[in-house]
């Protein structure tokens, strides 16, 4: 090849070579510019409980630093209190006081009282749970006469109409929490939260179907008249 030949080659080398030279030089003057697989050489350091989400090589720094704010999936040290950014959900990310011994059940029953107020909305929204998690076992009204005891042979829960009926609150939630007896402990699957409607549908079902004279403020009109949110 002439050398005429291999001018045009030798410039376009050269122009593509100050093309890519000044596309390196960012405006930012941190920027170490274009590189060829960084994560090769230059492992990004990594700090805890923090979801990097998208390479920001790839996904642009932005969407990176957005990701970045949000908490990772990985679980808190323990003893610390999660933040509540509802001030009326605080009770439910406090540690749980009572002990997993006879002690802790008998002190929960004397002095543990629900944050949540018994109404027909909190009563259906126990329901939803309930049925989710505690039908299987204790039955639809709460008869002990669940799908895994009448289909599996297991026996049965107590009736929460008869040797359970007067039950109070703070026990109810205790075994939710620990669990009792053939009962294993939910508070894996359930937050605080979830466990206090639930003990709200147990109350419901404790009097027979019917809201507790403290909720309705009537005892004539629960004798008679049953809570239609939940029927």
């Amino acid at each position: 090849m002439s050398t005429i030949q291999r001018t045009p080659v030798l410039t376009l080398g050269i122009l593509s070579l100050m093309a890519m030279g000044m596309a390196s030089c960012g405006g930012d003057p941190n920027s170490p510019g274009m590189e060829y697989m960084p994560d090769m050489y230059r492992s990004p350091a990594v700090e805890a409980y923090v979801d990097y989400g998208q390479d920001p090589y790839y996904f642009t720094e932005d969407t990176a630093r957005v990701q970045r704010d949000r908490p990772s999936a990985k679980l808190p040290p323990e003893g610390t209190i999660a933040f509540a950014e509802d001030p009326t959900k605080v009770a439910f990310h406090m540690p749980y006081p009572y002990a997993n011994t006879n002690e802790g059940y008998e002190a929960a029953g004397l002095g543990l009282k629900s944050p949540i107020a018994m109404t027909e909305a909190t009563v259906a929204q126990g329901k939803v749970i309930y049925d989710k998690f505690c039908d299987h076992c204790h039955g639809a009204k709460g008869e002990g006469d669940g799908s895994v005891v009448n289909n599996g042979g297991h026996p049965p829960p107590g009736s929460y109409t008869t040797v359970l009926k007067n039950i109070p609150e703070g026990k109810i939630f205790h075994v939710i929490t620990y669990g009792k007896g053939m009962m294993g402990a939910h508070a894996s699957q359930l937050d605080k939260e979830e466990r206090w409607l639930v003990v709200q549908y147990v109350k419901y079902l404790q009097n027979g179907g019917r809201m507790t004279s403290e909720a309705a403020g009537d005892s004539t009109a629960l004798a008679t008249t049953p809570n239609p949110a939940v029927n």
